[in-house]
């Protein structure tokens, strides 16, 4: 049997050299992680060079020069090219369309990271009168706040078109088309949960200062002050000066850097209130589910979606796609299953649902949730990492399954116990399409995938402003001849 590995991405193993002046040593240069951030930026930056390469770095760290944007990289950066298109100037902040002036900070051989100045023209496209935020162009939480709504979901759809480009691998007529990207109904004040965080100099905080309490300032290593965040919900907002004048009061017991947890939750009453203790237990309202789980534990930070973004993954399980011979799942499996929230809101329409998470906490957390919303079909299993589904004993041609792996995607391991199992649909949920983009490639690519089938691939957009979008990818095995087809 023949088994599929992940291709190397040309860029992935590149030794990239960094300058920092003339005469001065260049610093070792550690592996770009596949799937990273600067990973993504180095295939955005060969994309739009097109092949053209300088003799040498045209220009000094600090230099301060004018640049065009012509591309908006994948993490919402805008990518100017100078020195006759051989080299890449990376500005945040910035649109195509727009000249700006930029304050080089970082250069390698093909491309310089810059801070953004000022605008000298404006693109089309920008619209700075949408800017809410009084930190916005300091702050690296926010990219698009002077775009249009709309043209954010644009830019997100290209973003998943691109990471397929990229990662994917596939054969022509092997990934549908690119779905539209889900809006959120919310486009400010919807984020449930900030950890702003603060710094402690070596030796204390000297008398008579305060901590610099808020989020780090773009292309630094250094915090500045917030008194506001305009994503973060209003009751985030309402209790901010209150929570940081209580560290403050506290500043002189601090020997190191903290982070603040900022999480908006439910009270017994259903009200809002604001949780700081990661270890607290608390409660999250959308639609008619609850979910209770730790502060500090992961869960969907903006429910004003959660109501669409579920509802759409569990249509998904059931979609025919157009097949007169489709049958519908009668079991599901939720991978990854953390607190329980797609094997509940999913739950619909099976004869029973199995949670599975290596974590047993989370499985305590998914049991109390089940219970709590009257989910009488879902049971929770505790996995090893090295046979995950060695319980799950529905029949693999009449079970679905969730998997929602963290950013870094899922594992070869996991990888070939899904295809041994092989169940008939799977509805993988990434917060990076660059890795899912790889994930399905291992798939489809090995003996035992391919007869799977990909139905649709859309982005949601879970963090409106932001470059970040969540992406829903459906597959289902499918006969040889509907594979081949």
């Amino acid at each position: 049997m023949a088994t599929a590995v992940h291709p190397a991405s040309p860029l992935q193993n590149q030794k990239v050299k960094r300058f920092r002046g003339p005469g001065k040593k260049k610093n070792k240069k550690k592996k770009v992680e596949e799937g990273s951030a600067e990973h993504i930026l180095q295939l955005d930056v060969k994309r739009v060079l097109n092949g053209k390469t300088c003799d040498q770095v045209p220009y000094e760290r600090f230099q301060e020069i004018e640049v065009s944007i012509q591309y908006l990289s994948s993490s919402g950066d805008g990518i100017g090219l100078v020195n006759d298109d051989s080299y890449a100037v990376v500005v945040p902040f910035t649109l195509p369309g727009d000249k700006v002036h930029a304050k080089l900070h970082f250069l390698t051989e093909t491309y310089a990271l810059a801070d953004f100045l000022d605008v000298i023209e404006p693109s089309k496209e920008r619209d700075n009168s949408l800017i809410r935020c009084k930190y916005f162009a300091k702050c690296g939480g926010c990219q698009y706040q002077m775009l249009e709504y709309s043209k954010q979901l644009e830019q997100k759809r290209n973003v998943i078109i691109k990471a397929f480009e990229y990662f994917s691998h596939l054969q022509p007529g092997q990934l549908c088309e690119i779905g539209p990207t889900e809006s959120s109904p919310m486009e400010y004040n919807y984020r449930t949960k900030i950890t702003p965080h603060f710094d402690v100099p070596r030796g204390g905080i000297p008398e008579g200062t305060d901590l610099v309490i808020g989020f780090q300032e773009k292309g630094r290593r250094r915090v500045f002050d917030i008194e506001e965040c305009s994503i973060a919900t209003k009751c985030i907002n309402e209790s901010m000066p209150s929570i940081f004048a209580a560290t403050q009061a506290k500043k002189s017991e601090y020997k190191r850097g903290a982070t603040i947890l900022l999480r908006d939750v439910f009270d017994e009453n259903n009200e809002h209130k604001v949780e700081t203790d990661h270890k607290a237990v608390v409660k999250e309202v959308f639609g008619k589910f609850t979910f209770k789980f730790p502060a500090g534990a992961f869960f969907q930070n903006n429910n004003s979606i959660l109501p669409k973004f579920t509802s759409f993954v569990h249509s998904q399980l059931f979609n025919s796609f157009g097949d007169e011979k489709f049958e519908a799942p009668k079991y599901l499996v939720d991978a990854y299953c953390g607190s329980g929230l797609f094997s509940i809101t999913c739950s619909e329409g099976f004869q029973s649902v199995i949670g599975v998470e290596i974590s047993s906490d989370s499985v305590a957390y998914a049991k109390t949730n089940a219970e709590a919303n009257g989910i009488k079909n879902a049971e929770y299993l505790v996995g090893e990492a090295e046979k995950i589904f060695a319980k799950i004993e529905t029949p693999a041609a009449e079970t679905a399954m969730i998997i929602d792996p963290p950013r870094k995607g899922c594992d070869t391991a996991f990888l070939d116990q899904l295809l041994t199992y092989s169940p008939a649909r799977v509805v993988y949920i990434s917060c990076n399409v660059h890795t899912q983009a790889r994930d399905i490639s291992y798939i489809l690519n090995h003996e035992l995938g391919k007869d799977y089938k990909i139905n649709d691939v859309r982005g949601f957009d879970l963090f409106p402003q932001s470059h970040h979008v969540e992406s829903v990818l459906t597959f289902t095995k499918c006969k040889n001849e509907q594979a081949s087809a």
